[in-house]
């Protein structure tokens, strides 16, 4: 399975001919892993880990400052969808919630500064007035830690659902990945393949959908790589089919554009 998807994935290109590659953007509180899964996925993708987007493990003040875009590395070509990452959500600290909803519309150029306090505007340095249709966002993914879902803030609970609403009046299609599920359930700690027998996790998703209102069958549970030397195949697949799935509500979304 694992060898099936990662070649379905590394041959993948859009059925709309005007979309080169998928752009897929990553948010959620601070500490919840954007950073790690973007690494873990390129991790796959080259058969061995690396250190591609910076990560940090303190989890405190969000480590990513600026709007960076990810291409992943591919063997013989690169791959046809990146990962978009922003600086996450903090409450007053964080990113501010305008700042998303334009880079879902392609306004925001690769490089701008995130500034809490004063969002990007038409007229800035770092604006796209007229976004192409791969400068725009195919798919949203919101990235959230397994084991700190119960305990989300207002705010960061406020800012998710703004996010989403502003989402789904664009059409975009929306997706959560929960991760550290190993550290949430010790029956997924000692098999990982058991993820969707744990009743805990179950649950902890359950909560996500009534605080944020993203269903249950859009979550999906991944371990990131942060601190293993070697890859593991139960790893690798669940991080693929849920990427498989990333990548194929994007191409339905570009599919569908006029």
């Amino acid at each position: 399975e694992r060898e099936e998807t990662l070649e379905e994935l590394r041959t993948f290109k859009s059925g709309n001919p005007n979309v080169g590659r998928l752009r897929i953007l990553l948010n959620g509180p601070v500490g919840a892993g954007k950073s790690s899964f973007i690494n873990s996925i390129n991790n796959i993708f080259q058969g061995r880990p690396t250190i591609f987007a910076e990560a940090d493990g303190t989890g405190g003040k969000s480590f990513t400052k600026k709007y960076r875009t990810y291409v992943i590395r591919n063997p013989d070509m690169p791959s046809s969808f990146t990962f978009s990452d922003v600086m996450g959500l903090e409450g007053d600290q964080g990113v501010c919630t305008s700042d998303i909803i334009n880079a879902m519309k392609g306004h925001v150029k690769e490089g701008y500064k995130f500034n809490p306090i004063s969002p990007s505007s038409h007229g800035d340095s770092y604006w796209y007035g007229s976004p192409s249709l791969e400068d725009q966002v195919h798919c949203l993914v919101t990235v959230v830690d397994a084991n700190k879902i119960a305990i989300m803030n207002d705010d960061t609970v406020r800012k998710l659902r703004e996010i989403r609403l502003a989402a789904s009046d664009l059409g975009i299609p929306q997706v959560v990945v929960v991760t550290k599920v190993d550290e949430l359930c010790p029956l997924v700690k000692k098999d990982v393949k058991r993820v969707y027998k744990c009743k805990l996790l179950k649950e902890k998703m359950e909560q996500f959908t009534a605080k944020v209102g993203i269903p249950v069958n859009c979550i999906l549970p991944v371990k990131n790589y942060h601190e293993e030397i070697d890859l593991q195949n139960d790893v690798d697949v669940l991080l693929l089919k849920a990427l498989r799935q990333i990548v194929n509500y994007a191409d339905d979304y570009v599919m569908s554009l006029p």
